[in-house]
């Protein structure tokens, strides 16, 4: 990416730091005036200041895996503090306090209540993490996960707006999904690696992903998107090698995962005002941490007005059937399909390797007269559907 198209996500440590620490780190960063932290950045080389404008406030701070992890009094306290010294250092920048590592750890809500009744007033967002797994290898419930995602954002969602109520504020609070993916294939892997004790640059976390990966991850990107009124930040984690879409070899070759594509083409095309759907189809019941009605079809559309371009991005779910999809697209009547993508493999546990592809998209040219209100979607697919006005 170029330069201009990206900004740094910058985290301060209050596990074994505090307030001070994040100040000086802060003013190191973007201080402008003479002072001990930005004339240390000069001498180090950088003479203009970095201007990171998105700070976190620790990271996973509810964890109890984490070096100087907190209660939600003890982190919301000092998040609060902190807070306060930060924007007086630089009051542009925008502030992430940390909510619940998951939707499942047993704080959650509580953590959230806590947390943002001490900071509501000096922050701008709260994070949410989620990570999930088909260790199970059950593909139904793994495809479902998008949709305990969606219940983890619209709770975490409504916490922030009962914590506005109760302060009578006029502010809404938004959230930094800051961390998503799926992450389970390296675990055993990297039980044996760390067996050895200390080594450079192990292998660690480095998942191969499947096909069935891929789906979900089109899924929750689709999510994100239909969340987007609140859902203002989102982090991929991570980009290369660990729990990523792209894998390199020492020295060598380089290549996308199947988890690539649906990321891919989401961030190209997914650039604009996310549309709210209404969506008929069947649905079936996922067992998996609570009771999920889960539709068989998962799909966002995204309008990008100054392209007149419409994108509707679609997974069939259903491990059998094909899907007979019917789009209403109510005022489009004069949008034509232009180009049609399509993830596909028969086998979901195939997996894409430096010396073969075997999840890559197939971009299909609609037919002349076709206008795409009625497509076939094959059984476990992703798939794009671009229409232009």
């Amino acid at each position: 990416a170029k330069q201009a198209d990206t900004e740094v996500m910058m985290a301060v440590n209050l596990g074994t730091r505090g307030a001070e620490d994040a100040q000086n780190l802060l003013e190191y960063c973007n201080g402008t005036a003479d002072t001990d932290y930005a004339n240390l950045r000069r001498k180090n080389g950088f003479d203009k200041p970095f201007g990171i404008k998105t700070w976190c406030l620790g990271n996973e701070m509810d964890g109890p895996w984490q070096i100087g992890h907190k209660t939600a009094e003890e982190y919301g306290r000092l998040a609060c503090e902190t807070a306060k010294v930060m924007k007086w250092v630089d009051p542009s920048i925008e502030l992430v306090a940390c909510g619940s590592s998951n939707y499942n750890m047993p704080t959650f809500g509580e953590w959230e209540m806590t947390v943002l009744d001490h900071t509501y007033n000096y922050v701008d967002y709260l994070s949410l993490h989620q990570y999930y797994n088909n260790t199970a290898n059950n593909t139904p419930d793994f495809l479902a996960k998008s949709v305990h995602m969606d219940t983890f954002i619209k709770s975490a969602a409504a916490i922030c707006d009962a914590v506005k109520a109760k302060k009578h504020s006029s502010k809404t609070l938004n959230l930094s999904f800051d961390e998503w993916n799926v992450w389970f294939h390296s675990r055993e892997q990297d039980k044996e690696i760390k067996k050895k004790g200390w080594q450079f640059a192990p292998p660690l976390l480095e998942d191969i992903y499947t096909f069935e990966d891929a789906l979900l991850v089109g899924c929750m990107l689709m999510t994100l998107q239909n969340n987007c009124d609140r859902v203002k930040m989102a982090c991929l984690a991570q980009l290369v090698n660990v729990i990523a879409p792209i894998m390199t070899e020492n020295g060598g070759r380089a290549w996308a995962q199947t988890i690539f594509y649906p990321f891919l083409y989401a961030s190209n095309n997914g650039r604009g005002a996310a549309l709210r759907t209404v969506v008929e189809c069947d649905s079936y019941e996922s067992h998996d941490k609570g009771k999920f009605t889960v539709p068989y079809l998962e799909t966002s559309v995204i309008h990008n007005e100054e392209a007149r371009e419409l994108t509707v991005f679609a997974v069939n779910r259903s491990l059998d059937e094909e899907m007979e999809l019917t789009l209403s697209l109510e005022g489009f009547d004069t949008a034509v399909l232009a180009e049609r993508v399509e993830l596909y493999n028969d086998d979901l546990k195939a997996v894409n390797t430096a010396d073969s592809e075997a999840v890559s998209p197939v971009i299909k040219k609609a037919s002349k007269g076709e206008n795409g209100r009625l497509v076939t979607l094959k059984k476990h697919s992703w798939n794009m559907l671009k229409f232009t006005y």
